[in-house]
C-alpha cells in the first residue's frame, strides 16, 4: 500500500510539473515615463525639431495613441499613474506619495514579480520610500536628497546615497542599472518602472554633445539650449534597453510602454505639424497635459495602429494588472479604465471624456478642475473651449454660439463634472503643504544643487 501511495503521489507531482510547464510565463513589464516630455517631441506624432527614430520604430510596430492625458506637472501625474487613481482622490501634497496609498509596485510584487525602479523619484518617505512602494531594489534620483542628475550626479541606490565626481552621467547610470536588473532577473518576471531624469531643465549637455566636458549647467545655443541633445539622448537610451531586451531573447514576452509625465518644459519652442508651438508644462491647456503613448509587445498588441482613444495617467496601472493576469482589489476602487483590448486593436470600452483635478498644493478645492474629450474641454468655472481648435484657450464658447455637436458635448461634459461634485477626502486635504516653486519649474528647475545634502558619501 505505501508504494501504491508513494507511486500515486509521484505521479501527481510530475503531472503538476508537467502542467506548470506547459503554462505560460507571465509577461514582463517596462514602463517608461519621460520627464517634462510633450506630445510635440516625437516626430511619429508630427514633431518636427527632434530626432527619435527609437520611439518612432516602436510606434511603427505597435500603438501609438493621439490622445494621452496627464496632469500639468510631475509629482500629480507620478501619483495618479503609480496609483491609478485620480489626484482628486489621494493627492496630498508637491513631492509626495502618501504611504496609505498602494501602487503598481506593490501589486506586482504581491504577484510574484521581481520589482525594481530606476530614474526620478521625487515623491519623499526617504530611502525606505522605494521598498514600502512595492519595489524590490532601486537607483533613483532625488529620493532625500536634491543634487544634480545630469554630470557629475548625487543618486541613492538601494539605501545608500552615492555621489560622483569624474564627469558621469546620471541618466546613463540608472540607464545601466536598469539594463543589469533586466540581464540578472530575465529567468523570472519583472516589473522595471523606469521614470526617466531626461528631459527635464536645466537644458545641459549629454554624453553625445561635443560640448560635454566644457559646457556649464544651463548654457547651450539658442532658446533651447542642448534641449535637441537631451530628446536624442533620451532615445538614444530607451533603444539601449529595448537592444538588451532582444538579446536576452526577452521581447516576445516584455510589454513596454512609453508615455511623457506633463507638457514640456514652459515655454520651450517646437515645430509641430508646420505650426511653432511652446512648452506648456504648468498649465492647464492641452500643451501642459497632452504627452506621447506608445505600446509595443510583438506577437500581442496591434502593429502600426494609431488609436484615437482618450486614456490618460490612471489607466496604466489596470492596464498592466489586466495583461499580467494581475486583479486589482475591489478595496482600492481605482479611477482607470484598462486599454489594453486597444493595445491588441480591439474596440475595447474607450473613454468618452477625460476628468483632471489639479493643484499641486493639494488641499480643498482645485486649481483647475475640468473634462474633455478631443474636441472641447469644460471647466467647473463654466469656461468652455473648442479645443481641437483653440489649443490655447484664448476664446471660451459662449451658449448662444454653440451648434448642436457643440452644444451635446457641453451636456456630456457638465454631466462628467457633476459626478465629482462634493468635498475631497477630509485626510488628504489635512496632509496639504504649499507648493514650493513656479509651476514651470516644479520646484526643483534649476536649483539642483550639488553641495547640499550629502550624507553617508559613498566613493565611485
Amino acid at each position: 500500500m505505501k508504494n501504491l501511495l508513494s507511486l500515486i503521489s509521484a505521479l501527481m507531482a510530475l503531472t503538476l510539473i508537467a502542467q506548470a510547464a506547459n503554462q505560460p510565463r507571465p509577461p514582463n513589464v517596462v514602463l517608461i515615463l519621460i520627464d517634462d516630455f510633450g506630445y510635440e517631441c516625437v516626430t511619429a506624432n508630427g514633431g518636427e525639431s527632434y530626432r527619435t527614430p527609437v520611439m518612432d520604430k516602436l510606434a511603427a510596430t505597435g500603438v501609438r495613441f493621439e490622445q494621452c492625458h496627464v496632469q500639468p506637472l510631475c509629482t500629480p501625474t507620478r501619483v495618479q499613474l503609480m496609483t491609478g487613481m485620480s489626484n482628486r482622490r489621494n493627492y496630498t501634497h508637491f513631492g509626495h506619495l502618501d504611504p496609505s496609498q498602494k501602487t503598481f509596485g506593490n501589486l506586482l510584487k504581491q504577484a510574484g514579480y521581481a520589482t525594481c525602479i530606476t530614474g526620478k523619484w521625487q515623491l519623499s518617505n526617504d530611502l525606505p520610500g522605494p521598498g514600502h512602494f512595492g519595489f524590490d531594489e532601486y537607483c533613483l534620483w532625488q529620493l532625500n536628497r536634491r543634487p544634480g542628475r545630469y554630470k557629475n550626479p548625487g543618486l541613492e541606490i538601494n539605501g545608500k546615497q552615492h555621489d560622483y565626481s569624474k564627469n558621469e552621467y546620471g541618466p546613463d547610470i540608472v540607464s545601466n542599472y536598469a539594463i543589469d536588473f533586466v540581464s540578472r532577473k530575465k529567468d523570472v518576471p519583472f516589473f522595471l518602472y523606469y521614470p526617466m531624469m531626461l528631459t527635464h531643465s536645466p537644458y545641459d549637455a549629454t554624453p553625445d554633445s561635443p560640448d560635454y566636458l566644457t559646457a556649464k549647467s544651463g548654457q547651450g545655443k539658442g532658446a533651447t539650449g542642448h534641449f535637441p541633445d537631451m530628446v536624442a539622448y533620451t532615445d538614444k537610451l530607451i533603444g539601449k534597453l529595448i537592444s538588451k531586451l532582444e538579446e536576452l531573447h526577452l521581447r516576445e514576452n516584455t510589454v513596454v510602454l512609453i508615455l511623457g509625465d506633463n507638457g514640456t518644459g514652459r515655454g520651450t519652442p517646437s515645430k509641430f505639424k508646420g505650426r511653432d508651438v511652446v512648452g506648456g508644462k504648468g498649465t492647464s491647456t492641452m500643451w501642459g497635459t497632452h504627452v506621447p503613448a506608445i505600446g509595443n509587445w510583438p506577437g500581442h498588441f496591434a502593429s502600426g495602429k494609431v488609436s484615437t482613444d482618450l486614456i490618460d495617467a490612471t489607466d496604466f496601472l489596470p492596464t498592466i494588472c489586466e495583461a499580467t493576469a494581475i486583479k486589482v482589489p475591489a478595496e482600492l476602487k481605482i479611477d482607470g479604465r484598462s486599454f489594453l483590448a486597444q493595445l491588441r486593436g480591439e474596440k475595447g470600452q474607450p473613454r468618452d471624456w477625460l476628468y483632471a483635478w489639479y493643484n499641486p498644493s493639494g488641499g480643498a478645492t482645485a486649481k483647475a478642475e475640468f473634462a474633455h474629450d478631443a474636441q472641447f474641454k469644460l471647466y467647473t468655472d463654466g469656461r468652455f473651449f473648442a479645443v481641437a481648435q483653440d489649443d490655447l484657450e484664448t476664446s471660451p464658447l459662449k451658449d448662444s454660439a454653440l451648434d448642436a455637436s457643440a452644444k451635446a458635448a457641453k451636456a456630456k461634459l457638465q454631466a462628467a463634472l457633476k459626478q465629482f461634485e462634493g468635498p475631497r477626502p477630509d485626510y488628504f486635504v489635512k496632509q496639504t503643504k504649499p507648493f514650493g516653486g513656479e509651476a514651470g519649474e516644479d520646484s526643483e528647475g534649476n536649483k539642483e544643487e550639488k553641495t547640499k545634502g550629502k550624507r553617508r558619501k559613498a566613493k565611485e
